[in-house]
């Protein structure tokens, strides 16, 4: 059972102040509650060390994937397989962040796998600012909570500088137009970049600048001339890239290769991005008390999740009974994609029956803690509560 507890303050307040609306909910329940989960110190550990030993595993896997040439089994578009390839054969490219969706973890219940955000995780507002400020405005310590998310982020954009020193320490971020709270994580990225001593810039993806042989450039709307970045962060997937952009696929691999910018997260984020990946860990380390049993068809006397391989906020998944008859299941836009089926797992719930599922940011180590939490598959409607280590 989840414990709870609420605070007088609610978090509202704050995001009025900084202009973050689009957390607030409108027509719906409100995505930050005055809820926290109270989490032991013991508890918050496990956490911290189940995200670091899976990272590991995760490695492992992409390395096996890649041997076994699986791009095919994993939906990775052939058109990237050349960048994958070429990003994780160079130490230079730093995958920046990524975040652990992880069932149990609470109240004696173990902690299982659930899925890796490995390209364009969000929920960092969330994480590093909002669930911080919860406490600090409610007067308590910020100690007493498993988050280092922003100063964690400056480290990993400090040891990419390090990593390329023959690159200008020049990032631009960019994001689709439309999408407020996507923007908002960038702006915290965009924020460690800074304190990192990185020059840093914004532009949407439609404005910015592709050349095969010289980079990645935003155009100074002053003087009309163009401005070069040796980096670019895009809170684009690299499948619809892929799949929807070959042209720009083609362009990319070409900068990545010749070194005219880092793109960031990297496109072996692909690897673990992938569902299929979590087929993969379950044969290289089967029974792991991490993992979930994972195959390529629903699991004969189990209980089971059908997945598409890239879908995004519970979109296209089923929860199939024994039998394989499907109990409920959330539409989306990925129905024609592959599927993996993962065993199931119940996550652990509150009095009022809703569920939880715990979300352990990585950014070159484990450094932050968040739960989300709505029905037994967490869709986009699902909420951000905040946790207290007590």
């Amino acid at each position: 059972m989840i414990n709870l507890k609420s605070l007088p303050e609610h978090p509202d307040k704050a995001l009025k102040n900084i202009g973050w609306d689009w957390m607030l909910g409108t027509d719906t329940a409100p995505y930050v509650t005055e809820d926290v989960v109270v989490v032991k110190e013991e508890e918050a550990n496990q956490y911290y060390e189940a995200a670091g030993t899976l990272y590991d595993m995760l490695v492992e896997a992409g390395q096996y994937a890649i041997d076994q040439d699986m791009f095919q089994e994993m939906g990775i578009p052939e058109n990237l397989v050349e960048v994958v390839k070429a990003s994780w054969e160079d130490d230079r490219q730093v995958h920046l962040y990524g975040r652990f969706d992880l069932a149990g973890g609470v109240d004696g219940d173990p902690i299982k796998f659930i899925e890796f955000n490995a390209d364009t995780a969000t929920c960092i507002p969330e994480s590093a600012v909002v669930q911080w400020a919860h406490l600090r405005i409610n007067g308590l310590d910020d100690s007493q909570q498993f988050n280092t998310l922003h100063e964690t982020l400056v480290a990993q954009f400090v040891y990419l500088k390090r990593a390329n020193n023959d690159l200008t320490p020049s990032v631009l971020f960019s994001t689709m137009r439309g999408n407020p709270e996507d923007d908002t994580n960038v702006a915290i990225l965009q924020e460690a970049a800074r304190e990192a001593g990185f020059d840093v810039e914004f532009a949407y993806v439609d404005e910015v600048e592709f050349s095969n042989g010289d980079g990645i450039f935003k155009q100074d709307p002053e003087n009309g001339s163009f401005i070069r970045f040796a980096y670019w962060f895009k809170l684009v997937p690299w499948e619809y890239i892929g799949y929807d952009e070959p042209e720009l696929a083609a362009l990319l691999t070409s900068i990545v290769k010749n070194r005219k910018a880092v793109i960031l997260n990297p496109a072996y984020t692909l690897l673990f991005q992938s569902k299929y990946i979590l087929k993969v860990l379950w044969d290289l380390y089967p029974y792991h008390p991490l993992l979930l049993q994972t195959e390529r068809y629903a699991i004969p006397h189990k209980k089971s999740v059908s997945k598409v391989l890239f879908g995004r906020e519970g979109a296209n998944v089923s929860i199939l009974e024994k039998g394989g008859e499907v109990s409920e299941k959330v539409d989306g836009d990925y129905a024609n994609q592959s599927k993996i089926y993962q065993e199931y797992v119940e996550f652990p719930q509150d009095k009022a029956g809703r569920s939880y599922q715990a979300g352990v940011f990585y950014a070159g180590e484990p450094c932050a803690l968040g739960f989300r939490r709505g029905g037994k598959i967490l869709n986009n409607t699902a909420q951000f509560v905040g946790h207290l280590i007590e």
